[in-house]
């Protein structure tokens, strides 16, 4: 199962170092680019609480094997995207369908993993589950920087070998598939899919239409209101729910959650952002980049081996605290060094953040399934991994606009200090936004156009205002982690106990 789901977990970041290439050779926008990672972010969100329901309906195995085939078909489809004016259309579809069936794939591998292991194996089975499953995403930005250098299409094939070898061993493992006879709460699955997605369009969208735009706010706020009526219908859905929000009781859960949320901010968007950033301001191969973010996973991986024996001998609280203080402490620094445009600089800073956010994951996660009560181990991971990937989608369409609205700013700026016409400065200093990310390395943009024009003038100058526009974006990964440090001072302690399957309520997940 932890095979299975590897590609679910490399797909979050893989797609990150090859975005200029794409965004090069497709012709995409900065913000095209942001939706094509968004798009299988936001599926994943929406869709994973349906996927763990289908789960106890059809059966874990089942449910495996059609997520992984959907999955890689979908990974296919996405690598033969065509040039021309559909190619934005064509992957923002199949990265969605992608989502869809990483969403189907991931709850039915952990309710195989809790349904085979005993009562007093299962938490130490379901932090390393974690663990190594979060830890994976390392793989991505490595294999997407060597990929890329052949084609950056091969970054969606290397799912096929994968898949295959998945659907090998899952068939080899003898899963025993049991079933449940109850009805799909689908009123359910329609709200929050609904909710989700409209509350990031929103996001992603106000770089287009602006923060004054009736449409912004009205895409946000009128996707929040579907999540709320979604929980309200919850509580009182009649039969099973799609989502049992009784869990919420409990104030551990509830402090894990919100850590999570804030966490997962800036986790999943750091690789978008610090890949397109080395390759923009640091002129960095894709392979450099990837390296660049191997420093952060170094602090990762460290920290996650230390987080998991605080959570075993301390319980979560300790962990989530220390984690979220580094967290902010190590994106503030390495902010404040992004305008050095040196990676030797700031590799320590890199890690240091990388550092806080281990601290954080497997600990917060597992201490937030094992402190299912009434719920199963499925139904608690279902929420937890959808406030995982709801809070990455937002952070993306957040952190995305606002680093659109400040490179604009600061082209603008540049522009007129060079004796740019004050009719086009605007004009010009969006198109220049809108396809840095598609230059890559040392490439200068060619055309005698006004925005390839300015670029080849200033393209010094544009790099660094590409990184001055993304200081505030890990300025405000910072502040997420420091508002998730105080959610942690509110987790009671203690160590969670763990639930047996067989109990009420489990379902035999």
């Amino acid at each position: 199962m932890m095979f299975a789901v590897a590609m679910t977990f490399i797909d979050q970041t893989i797609v990150s170092i090859a975005a200029p290439d794409i965004v090069s050779e497709l012709g995409l926008s900065s913000t095209g680019m942001q939706w094509v990672v968004n798009a299988y972010l936001l599926s994943l969100a929406a869709f994973f609480a349906l996927g763990g329901r289908l789960a106890d309906l059809w059966g874990p195995r089942r449910v495996v094997v059609a997520g992984t085939l959907i999955f890689v078909i979908a990974s296919v489809l996405c690598g033969c995207v065509p040039t021309g004016d559909h190619a934005l259309t064509w992957l923002i579809i199949f990265r969605a369908i992608q989502g869809l069936g990483a969403a189907l794939l991931f709850p039915a591998a952990l309710a195989v993993v809790v349904a085979v292991f005993p009562v007093a194996r299962r938490g130490r089975a379901l932090a390393l589950f974690f663990g190594v499953t979060g830890a994976l995403t390392a793989i991505g930005p490595l294999l997407g920087g060597w990929l890329t250098a052949w084609t950056w299409r091969a970054i969606f094939w290397v799912n096929v070998p994968v898949a295959i070898v998945a659907l090998i061993l899952t068939a080899l493992a003898h899963i025993p598939d049991r079933r449940r006879a109850e009805t799909l709460d689908v009123k359910g699955a329609l709200l929050i899919v609904a909710g989700m997605g409209l509350s990031v369009l929103g996001f992603q969208q106000a770089a287009a239409w602006g923060w004054d735009s009736v449409a912004t706010w009205a895409c946000i706020v009128g996707g929040l209101a579907i999540l709320y009526v979604f929980c309200r219908y919850e509580l009182r859905a009649p039969g099973r729910p799609l989502v049992n929000l009784a869990v919420f009781r409990d104030r551990a859960f509830t402090v894990d959650a919100l850590v999570l949320f804030f966490a997962m901010l800036a986790f999943v968007p750091v690789f978008f952002f610090a890949s397109v950033y080395a390759q923009v301001s640091l002129s960095a191969s894709p392979n450099q980049a990837a390296l660049y973010l191997l420093y952060f996973f170094a602090g990762f991986a460290i920290a996650s081996q230390w987080g998991g024996r605080i959570l075993d001998k301390r319980g979560a609280r300790p962990a989530l605290r220390i984690g979220c203080a580094l967290g902010a402490v190590g994106f503030a620094l390495w902010a404040g060094k992004l305008t050095d445009l040196s990676m030797h600089d700031q590799w320590p800073y890199v890690a240091l953040a990388g550092a806080g956010i281990g601290f954080i994951l497997a600990p917060a996660s597992t201490d937030a399934v094992n402190r299912a009560i009434d719920a199963s181990y499925g139904e608690v991971t279902g929420i937890t991994q959808t406030v995982r990937n709801y809070a990455a989608s937002v952070g993306l369409a957040v952190f995305g606009t606002l680093l659109t609205h400040t490179m604009t700013d600061n082209v603008e700026q540049t522009l007129r200090e060079r004796g740019a016409a004050p009719d086009t400065e605007r004009s010009v200093a969006r198109q220049v936004t809108e396809t840095v990310t598609g230059n890559a390395d040392a490439r200068v943009p060619t055309g005698d156009g006004p925005a390839a024009t300015a670029m080849r003038d200033a393209m010094s100058a544009v790099r660094l205002d590409f990184a001055e526009a993304n200081q505030w974006v890990f300025y405000g990964m910072a502040v997420a982690l420091a508002v998730g440090y105080f959610c942690a001072l509110r987790h009671p302690g203690g160590r969670a106990p763990v639930a047996d399957a067989n109990q009420p309520g489990e379902g035999g997940r």
